[in-house]
């Protein structure tokens, strides 16, 4: 028999890492605390951190992503 425990663990692990970083997107830069995404859609999203962290984002986006208009998610 399995452990109802263990397996309780295994499954929130999983749903954190997908809460975290979900597999169809791909990361395109850290900033502190908040991540900058490029969706499978072909938006682009700023996920968390602080608002120096954000601010930081879009300085970097202005620069190197200038045609970007990223949606912005505080809450990740």
């Amino acid at each position: 028999m399995s452990d109802p425990l263990c397996d309780t663990v295994r499954i929130m692990k999983l749903l954190h890492y997908i809460q975290e970083e979900p597999s169809h997107w791909n990361l395109i830069a850290s900033f502190g605390r908040a991540r900058l995404y490029h969706r499978a859609d072909g938006e682009v999203e700023l996920r968390g951190g602080t608002e120096s962290d954000r601010t930081e984002a879009k300085e970097w986006i202005s620069l190197f992503m200038h045609d970007c208009v990223p949606r912005i998610v505080i809450a990740a």
